[in-house]
């Protein structure tokens, strides 16, 4: 889960605006808030740098970390 949905919404912006500020669709937006679509790198930094945040503060969720064994 990511807090784009939780960050758009606190810098008081509409899925249309941001989507409009990053140059992708309305549906981009939603599909990446409601985890249904992995975004490239580019539009992770895109998302981060319109929403005034970093990578880690957006995408990172510390309730779920994953550990991986060898």
């Amino acid at each position: 889960m990511n807090q784009v949905k939780e960050f758009r919404q606190q810098s008081g912006k509409s899925q249309l605006a941001l989507a409009k500020e990053i140059g992708v669709s309305r549906q981009t937006i939603n599909m990446i808030e409601n985890d249904k679509y992995n975004p490239s790198l580019d539009l992770c930094i895109n998302l981060a740098l319109a929403l005034n945040t970093d990578l880690n503060s957006l995408f990172w969720n510390k309730k779920k970390e994953n550990h991986y064994e060898a």
